[in-house]
């Protein structure tokens, strides 16, 4: 990645974390912290990584995106917008009655998403299913499932990477945006993960970490899962919940809490929104 398109897209970061800052005031609801741990992660699949075309959402061979932490949806939404999925006017319906933009994912109602995904721990199983799908079709599409790091507390979790890493589906891989916050407290406070790595390596994955909020970092990361073949790849990407936001950051009332007209003013110059 040169220098030029790495500033690209962190400047296409920025302005995602302003409008999400902007719609979820404007709407008072929505989930602001887990959505600006995986800003990075989301722009570099969409508009650096993946094999996608929003003019065709069904488009054969294409690779899939399942955003198992689908709490964070405002982001991916946000994205999808951007891409061209739907318009952008749109966006002010979200979690609204009657909208195709709902507070999670959901695949019967909104072009570009893949999976219906909300309750947790429910995206890997899907993805190891589309992948074997893939394989079949002799496809070379990639499955890309964005995981949270309080979700893999979830047993469904851990049955299906025995079942990735039985049936070696190198097509998917796995992505925990690993910020160290859940809706109750931290992992520590909650259910301690101990060497999440080593989980995963146990289970027969190959793990990748990286900063989940580096740009290039993260898509060689993606590049090294994409050369494994002999087993499914986890990519351990360290984040920081409420990213940009210094009052949010790491805090988890943020999982979830309306953003106040004071907070909205200091969150909003603290990125820059207003500009100079």
């Amino acid at each position: 990645m040169t220098e030029d398109r790495k500033s690209e897209l962190n400047q296409i970061c920025l302005k995602l974390r302003i409008d999400l800052v902007d719609l979820l005031h404007s709407i008072q609801t929505g989930h602001p912290g887990g959505s600006l741990s995986c800003t990075e992660i989301l722009a570099a699949l969409y508009f650096e990584i993946m094999n996608i075309d929003p003019k065709n959402p069904q488009m054969e061979g294409r690779d899939r995106l399942i955003l198992s932490k689908g709490h964070a949806a405002p982001m991916l939404y946000l994205i999808l917008a951007e891409s061209g999925y739907f318009p952008k006017e749109d966006l002010k319906t979200l979690r609204q009655t009657g909208s195709h933009l709902q507070g999670h994912p959901c695949v019967h109602k909104t072009a570009g998403i893949e999976l219906s995904t909300g309750p947790l721990g429910l995206g890997l199983g899907a993805g190891i299913g589309m992948a074997l799908g893939e394989r079949l079709k002799k496809s070379d599409a990639f499955i890309y499932v964005v995981m949270g790091d309080g979700e893999i507390e979830e047993g469904a979790v851990w049955e299906a990477a025995m079942a990735g890493s039985k049936f070696k589906t190198s097509n998917c891989i796995a992505i925990l945006d690993n910020n160290g916050v859940q809706l109750d407290g931290t992992l520590e406070e909650i259910m301690p993960l101990g060497d999440i790595g080593a989980k995963w390596s146990a289970f027969g994955w190959n793990v990748i970490k990286c900063n989940g909020h580096d740009v290039e970092a993260f898509a060689e990361a993606v590049d090294e899962a994409k050369k494994e073949k002999d087993k499914p790849s986890i990519i351990i990407c360290s984040t920081v919940k409420g990213k940009g936001v210094s009052f949010m950051e790491g805090k988890n009332i943020w999982h979830g809490k309306a953003i106040g007209r004071q907070e909205y003013i200091q969150a909003k110059t603290e990125l820059g929104g207003f500009g100079s």
